[in-house]
């Protein structure tokens, strides 16, 4: 029979290490949930005015606990991972190939429960949920634990969020295309990998090797890692183009916007940009075998930039046209070339 990974323990483990922020249950929380909504609304309009990307009014908004946002999103997370692992017969199997399999899983949980308590808002991690709904989600007890440590005033602080979430959620909704594109990708990624033959090998060698030098199991080349073969790397490239891509235009709209209104915009894009700089913030990238580390965010940003002097800033809206107008990731790095062909 076909061994069945043990997910729900990876939900437990992230339960556990989540934990949850001791205001959490407060009038402060219960204060955010009121606002929130109106603050969402403000910032939307704002992205909208600033990138031209049409949004259809104001997203639903929701302040969710750590807990429930493991909960919403360990689903789509061990579908992926476990769709990218090799299937095996549970009764072929070695005891080391068993127990590396659910060594994967637990530190899954691990990850999961991580981000679970540095994540403010859903797009924070740039991927598109599965479900379809126009609609935004913060966990409440981050954003008062950063509000509280950094001393942020938190009007600016959570109309910066707001910002953030917006200009990504601009990207997903304001583009029809581009969250069934991203998804295409992801799962070409996926069915690349199944039969991507000696992954099976390759995996409990990493798995072997990772526990005999002490080192995570998830590496900072993920799961693909594990298993991609050479023709892999063009689909990775792209899904990394488009990834930087999402972020240094969402960085760019929300740091250019808040300038404007915000009087503490530079501190708090500082204090940030440093949580950016923790490796362990790559987490998910491990998760998804997608390696972006911090140079990608900082080549996105670039891109825009480099656009902007190059040409104009209304030269992005080409990005949007068609999954075919988008930078490669040679492009990326060479905005002008990007530019000469979408002309």
């Amino acid at each position: 029979m076909t061994d069945e990974l043990p997910w729900p323990f990876a939900g437990r483990v992230a339960g556990l290490i989540a934990g949850e922020y001791d205001l959490a249950g407060s009038y402060h929380f219960d204060r955010l949930v009121e606002t929130l909504p109106d603050v969402v609304a403000t910032a939307s309009v704002m992205v909208s005015e600033s990138t031209g990307l049409e949004l259809p009014g104001a997203p639903d908004v929701a302040v969710v606990s750590r807990r429930e946002w493991v909960d919403r999103n360990i689903g789509g997370y061990t579908k992926l991972v476990g769709d990218a692992l090799p299937a095996f017969r549970a009764d072929e199997a070695t005891p080391a190939e068993v127990i590396s399999r659910r060594l994967v899983v637990t530190e899954v949980g691990a990850l999961l429960g991580f981000l679970s308590k540095r994540v403010l808002g859903q797009y924070e991690l740039v991927l598109p949920t599965e479900d379809d709904a126009d609609s935004i989600a913060f966990v409440g007890g981050n954003i008062l634990s950063m509000e509280r440590s950094n001393q942020f005033s938190p009007a600016d602080f959570r109309m910066w969020i707001a910002l953030h979430e917006s200009a990504h959620r601009a990207q997903f909704v304001g583009v029809p295309w581009m969250r069934s594109y991203f998804r295409g990708l992801i799962s070409e990624m996926i069915e690349h990998s199944k039969s991507n033959e000696g992954r099976l090998g390759r995996m409990y060698t990493r798995v072997r090797d990772a526990r005999r030098a002490s080192e995570p199991i998830i590496d900072e080349r993920g799961l693909m890692g594990f298993v991609a073969s050479p023709a892999q790397s063009e689909m990775l490239d792209r899904v990394q183009a488009l990834m930087s891509l999402l972020e240094g235009h969402g960085h760019f709209v929300m740091d250019r916007i808040g300038e404007r209104v915000l009087s503490s915009q530079g501190r708090m894009s500082a204090i940030l940009n440093n949580r950016r700089n923790d490796p362990r913030v790559q987490a998910l990238f491990r998760l998804t075998g997608i390696e972006m580390k911090m140079k990608q965010y900082d080549e996105g940003e670039q891109f825009i930039a480099e656009v902007e002097r190059l040409a104009s800033l209304a030269v992005i809206d080409a990005a949007w046209e068609s999954p075919e107008s988008l930078p490669t990731l040679a492009e990326i790095r060479d905005p002008e070339a990007w530019i000469r062909r979408v002309g």
